[in-house]
């Protein structure tokens, strides 16, 4: 038996549930792990556009906090990774078939960088919600907002390394063209490809953890199925060559290169799938990581 028998919770003084729900609503209240409408959740997602680049240059910003070169870091780092590359790559293993004299440190740095940007956001996008339990469960904001805010994030620390991609270019004798415009283009379909990846694996990870020991081994191998030291073209063909360059991370590597190197004229088909590729996974992202909103933080 209860404590005040069968009467008590009537004899609770307040209001109704159906006028405390009615006053909650107005005054923006949400229930606590409950997933929202779709629409509301954009309309949150854009309204908390300020935290989300607030929170993503201050992470770029406390990465080299520690640095002795501070910012200086961010042009360095990428000209030393590449020098290493070039060195293992295209003198040791002389991987430039199919590129013409000259074109391969170009065509290297644009693909090296861009896959750095694309894994570093999978590997971090894949801990986003696990990796901030603590903000998770403290503040209530749109989650997603924690897979797009690490693919910013790395887009920061990237940016660098693509202008010096463009110096190499200079340097190795291509000529700046009206294709040149397409080149941020390519860098912003190639950061939609990167965040609806990282949403998806942010989804999975917190849903099945050991996933997190999977995605570095699924970038390691697209390290190198991607055409990253090399011309997909020049080492397969049939179907084989068809599958690599198809898939998602080759095609932002292409159109890059496309847009920058002579070599490659620009092939619209391949734009095409990379522009479609960016769309489905970033829908596809959102709503899969909204799915799951009220999920996180409870367990």
């Amino acid at each position: 038996m209860t404590l005040g028998g069968p009467d008590r919770e009537s004899s609770i003084p307040g209001m109704p549930p159906a006028e405390a729900a009615a006053l909650a609503r107005e005054h923006g209240m949400d229930q606590v792990g409950v997933r929202p409408p779709f629409g509301r959740y954009l309309r949150d997602l854009w309204r908390h556009r300020s935290f989300l680049i607030t929170m993503s240059a201050a992470d770029y910003n406390s990465r080299h906090q520690q640095n002795v070169l501070g910012q200086i870091w961010g042009l360095l780092n990428p000209i030393m990774i590449g020098a290493a590359y070039f060195l293992i790559f295209g003198l040791l293993l002389e991987t430039n078939r199919g590129l013409e004299p000259g074109t391969y440190p170009t065509f290297l740095m644009i693909g090296l960088f861009s896959f750095i940007f694309i894994s570093s956001g999978m590997n971090a996008g894949s801990k986003a919600i696990t990796g901030n339990m603590g903000m998770v469960r403290a503040l209530r904001f749109p989650r997603v907002i924690l897979p797009i805010s690490i693919s910013i994030t790395e887009l920061f620390a990237t940016l660098p390394a693509y202008a010096m991609a463009l110096i190499v270019a200079l340097l190795s004798g291509e000529t700046p063209t009206a294709t040149w415009l397409l080149y941020p283009v390519g860098i912003v379909i190639t950061f939609m490809v990167t965040t609806g990846i990282g949403m998806l694996f942010a989804r999975l990870v917190y849903a099945v953890r050991d996933a997190s020991n999977l995605v570095p081994l699924l970038t390691r191998v697209l390290r190198y199925v991607s055409g990253v030291f090399f011309v997909i073209t020049a080492y397969s063909e049939g179907f084989v060559q068809f599958a690599l360059n198809y898939q998602p991370v080759a095609v932002c590597l292409t159109i890059l290169r496309q847009a920058v190197m002579e070599q490659f004229a620009v092939d619209w088909t391949m734009w095409l799938a990379a522009a479609g590729w960016g769309i489905v996974l970033m829908v596809a992202g959102v709503v899969v990581f909204w799915q799951g909103e009220a999920t996180y933080g409870h367990k």
